[in-house]
């Protein structure tokens, strides 16, 4: 079961695409959409990163930080990015400890939950319900943007 809006955000710690350290703490006072996806290079799962990468610029400018993590690891991450040519990080958790903490494990993978965390660390919109290829304006709107 995700965990609940209001409650604070999981701290976590990670590598990125390009291989630099990540955690939660850099993005104090910006908000955070986390977003947890099964596997790089995979039919839902691009749709939905290509919907964050063709409404990224919507983002910009807005404080927002957009955060992709599944268990793959950096280098199929680097793959996927360049393939797709993706304009936001994506965090290698090989070993599932940040989608244990955020509750979205599916056994080996993640399961498709994104967490909104506003600047204080605080969940301010879970989706378990997502439309792949909306979701990055679905997003937006729920934010007023």
């Amino acid at each position: 079961m995700a965990l609940a809006v209001g409650t604070p955000a999981p701290p976590f710690t990670a590598k990125d695409t390009q291989g630099n350290t990540i955690s939660l703490s850099d993005f104090a006072g910006k908000t955070v959409v986390l977003y947890f996806y099964p596997k790089d290079d995979t039919p839902g799962c691009t749709k939905e990163a290509c919907s964050f990468r063709d409404n990224y610029a919507a983002y910009q400018g807005k404080n927002i930080v957009v955060l992709g993590v599944s268990a793959d690891d950096e280098t199929s991450h680097q793959k996927f990015t360049a393939k797709f040519n993706l304009p936001f990080p994506l965090l290698a958790d090989v070993d599932r400890s940040i989608i244990k903490a955020y509750d979205v494990d599916g056994g080996g993978y993640a399961k498709r939950v994104t967490y909104v965390i506003d600047g204080n660390g605080i969940i301010s919109h879970v989706y378990t319900s997502v439309k792949t290829d909306t979701h990055a304006t679905d997003i937006l709107a729920d934010l007023g943007l």
